[in-house]
């Protein structure tokens, strides 16, 4: 198999306000946007936000979406208040192998920040 390029699609309800978030408040770039789906550049791959999802007022757990978005940052610290700016509360953890911003989206889909001690963590 011949891998041309890697991204994840994310779901969501809160379709337009997700789509803003991830353009305005996390500033990633928008490659296209199409009726139901915008489709964002995330370095080497690509994030694609689209309609058919369900949103949660809060942050969901595991079992409603098992995956992290994560977004590694040369200084957390700066990224943390980059997006409080943007009135997106972050909660910043350290643990031993690095640090941590916790985020969410419009629909509740964990979003994280991350600072590692050693960049292959």
């Amino acid at each position: 198999m011949n891998i041309v390029k890697h991204g994840i699609i994310l779901f969501v309800e809160r379709y337009a306000e997700c789509v803003a978030f991830y353009r305005d408040v996390v500033s990633l770039r928008v490659a296209y946007a199409k009726a139901s789906l915008t489709c964002f550049d995330l370095g080497s791959a690509y994030l694609m936000v689209e309609e058919g999802g369900v949103r949660s007022m809060t942050e969901k757990d595991r079992a409603k979406n098992p995956t992290v978005l994560r977004f590694d940052v040369s200084d957390l610290a700066a990224a943390a208040v980059e997006l409080e700016g943007k009135a997106c509360p972050v909660e910043q953890l350290s643990f031993e192998w690095g640090s941590i911003g916790v985020f969410t989206d419009p629909d509740g889909n964990r979003c994280e920040l991350k600072q590692a001690k050693n960049i292959d963590v």
